[in-house]
């Protein structure tokens, strides 16, 4: 594959992206007492549970009963690995989530899995759906989204176990939870691995799998807005959305890995943090982000570094010049972001200005779903 440049933001739309991403994270730092003190009897707001409700309405009630199972339960964990023999092979498990009216809301919840999966050091081998379908959805709407699955899975020589689906009255747009189960050769890698000194590469591009589904979802609108030939190339970089190729790669040179979830890359930041038990500094002008993200999140307001970003993957080294180069060679973009550090300080730099994560806020994409995406 050839190699891609990271493209270079407009440099007013990006200054504006960064100022809102820092404005986001000092709004963050000043919520923290309120966050800490959060009723149980509080509706839970949208997006991923924040550490202190998962923790006191989860962790809390969890106890190990069989070693066999090898993850440990944390709130940014999407996987679990058995041992099933005295060999070092493990079968490994992932489920994600996506919901939508297009026909590719199977695959954004498929591509989510597997490349969980990939992360943990696992080759992806099937998938299997569970659809909750509008009662609006008809047959050839359904056959569609199922054929938009099978498609990836062959593109990935990846198994489409079983299809189960219903029709219900409790959800307005399609549903769809994708479990997928692969193999670990050598075990499975740790979401808390990273330590003092290890250095932190991203994989990918920031928010590009959320500027995606927008342009899917609201396709008609945006054209009103940007040239056909913006679309066209923005629609081709779905391409990038699965790295498993280059994910494997790296496993040899990798001592924790986490996809870019819910939340983006910020909370991303904050999962691997929290599972090591240790701090980091990153740069934000480090964070590789296309062009046509920012374009279709300046139009929309959003803020890219709080939107999921499914195939961009934060990957703690202690080679990284190695690494780098091994990704380019796969035709994938990377960055060296920072380093983690000891301590819990969480620090992001944009040029001389300093500032401190604190907890994840909502995921972008999910707001705009909220706002913008009704049944159809």
């Amino acid at each position: 594959m050839e190699h891609r440049q990271k493209p270079q933001a407009m440099p007013q739309m990006r200054q504006r992206q960064m100022a809102r991403c820092r404005r986001t994270v000092r709004r963050q730092r000043l919520r923290r007492s309120e966050t800490d003190t959060e009723s149980t009897g509080e509706i839970m707001r949208i997006g991923n549970l924040t550490q202190t409700v998962w923790k006191r309405s989860v962790k809390k009630q969890l106890h190990k009963r069989r070693e066999a199972f090898l993850t440990e339960p944390l709130n940014g964990e999407r996987c679990s690995a058995m041992k099933v023999d005295a060999q070092t092979s493990v079968v490994v498990t992932a489920n994600a989530s996506a919901n939508g009216n297009t026909a590719k809301t199977a695959t954004y919840a498929a591509i989510r899995a597997v490349n969980d999966l990939a992360c943990r050091g696992a080759d992806p081998a099937g998938i299997r759906l569970q659809c909750f379908l509008p009662k609006s959805m008809t047959e050839e709407q359904f056959r569609d989204l199922i054929g938009e699955a099978e498609a990836f899975c062959e593109e990935h020589d990846l198994e489409l176990i079983n299809v189960a689906a219903e029709t219900s009255p409790a959800v307005r747009q399609i549903f769809v939870q994708a479990g997928a189960v692969g193999i670990g050769k050598n075990g499975v890698l740790p979401l808390g691995g990273a330590s003092k000194g290890d250095e932190i590469v991203l994989c990918g591009s920031v928010g590009l799998e959320g500027a995606l589904r927008i342009l899917e979802e609201q396709e008609a609108e945006l054209s009103q807005r940007f040239v056909p030939a913006f679309l066209r190339q923005t629609k081709a970089l779905k391409r990038e959305l699965c790295p498993l190729t280059a994910l494997k790669a790296a496993v040899p040179h990798v001592r924790a890995m986490q996809q870019i979830g819910s939340g983006g890359i910020l909370a991303a930041l904050w999962e691997l943090s929290e599972a090591a038990g240790a701090g980091f500094q990153v740069a934000m002008e480090q964070m590789t982000i296309c062009q046509e993200t920012v374009e279709i999140c300046e139009y929309y307001r959003l803020n890219p570094y709080q939107m999921t970003s499914a195939g961009a993957v934060l990957i703690v080294t202690n080679e990284a010049q190695q690494l780098l180069h091994l990704l380019e060679k796969e035709g994938v973009r990377a960055a060296r972001l920072g380093m983690i550090h000891d301590g819990n300080a969480r620090v992001i730099t944009s040029g001389e200005e300093v500032r401190y994560l604190d907890r994840p806020a909502a995921d972008e994409l999910a707001r705009w779903m909220a706002e913008h995406v009704t049944d159809k």
